[in-house]
């Protein structure tokens, strides 16, 4: 029938620890012209950033170049499509430099907003207070 090897190889299979889920890759191309309202800056940036479903860690990096001055704030905000402003959900900090690198812990109903698309970082300017540059974050393909 079955040998004792075979069973024991079974029972280990059932054991195991479900493998976890991938992480899910998210960018944005941050623009003046995304801004709501667009800000006619020559700024412009990138968000790179790795979702872990079963940490619930958020990995992101963020650069940035031509601004109007030395960034002040940057945030990622939702829930919030792309033309409409949101609040903050993750403060990136104050006084950011390029690039800006981290991470932070989301629920549930923010790991689903960025899911949705419904989520955007921008980054602002002491000439724009509230931000210089924005842009979506979507899933990579």
């Amino acid at each position: 029938m079955f040998s004792r090897r075979s069973i024991m190889a079974a029972a280990l299979c059932l054991l195991a620890a479900p493998a976890s889920a991938a992480a899910v890759h998210y960018t944005a191309t941050m623009t003046a012209a995304s801004e709501v309202p667009p800000t006619g800056t020559a700024g412009a940036g990138t968000v790179d950033a790795f979702y872990n479903p079963a940490t619930h860690m958020l990995d992101y990096t963020l650069t940035w170049s031509g601004l109007t001055g030395p960034a002040t704030m940057a945030h990622f905000h939702g829930p919030g499509a792309p033309g409409k402003n949101a609040g903050v959900t993750v403060p990136l900090g104050k006084d950011p430099a390029s690039p800006l690198k981290g991470m932070a812990t989301l629920t549930d109903a923010q790991a689903a907003q960025l899911a949705s698309g419904l989520w955007y970082a921008n980054v602002h300017t002491a000439a724009h207070p509230k931000g210089e540059i924005r842009g979506q974050l979507t899933a990579a393909k």
